[in-house]
């Protein structure tokens, strides 16, 4: 039995809804701010299937993810199906010309080790990147919007 964590982290950016939008929607850009993810592949024969890896140091883990649910400039929510168990969604709010993103994810840890990895501030660990990763995206948004 797997013992599920969940965080969820925002930022507001200095870029209209749409922009936003079109940078995260394009899940293989995921890596250019989100320091562990190495890799997205979109599937070409199912486009709501991409092929996720997470690499850290020493260690690498991969996942075959689902988009479940997908509402342009408002929802972007996922689930595995295969490798690593996670979950999860980004959400989009429009602030007239900046715009909120709010990302919340959930993985799953397996039976004794979930309390215990808990306690050894993996959560605190997990969302400080995850954190770091939205500010990352922030700074991305902005000079995508300077260029244009």
């Amino acid at each position: 039995m797997s013992k599920w964590l969940e965080h969820s982290v925002q930022v507001e950016v200095d870029t209209p809804i749409d922009l936003v939008w079109s940078l995260w929607s394009d899940l293989e850009q995921m890596p250019r701010w989100m320091k562990w993810i190495e890799s997205v592949k979109i599937l070409a024969d199912d486009p709501d299937l991409s092929r996720w890896q997470l690499a850290s140091g020493s260690f690498k883990f991969t996942w075959l993810s689902r988009i479940v649910k997908l509402e342009t400039n408002q929802i972007i929510q996922w689930e595995s199906v295969d490798g690593l168990p996670n979950r999860g969604a980004v959400r989009f709010y429009d602030r007239h010309g900046s715009s909120i993103v709010k990302l919340t994810i959930a993985y799953a840890i397996p039976g004794i080790l979930g309390p215990l990895m808990d306690n050894l501030f993996l959560g605190q660990i997990v969302e400080s990147t995850i954190q770091a990763d939205l500010d990352r995206f922030k700074v991305y948004a902005s000079q995508v919007q300077l260029k244009s």
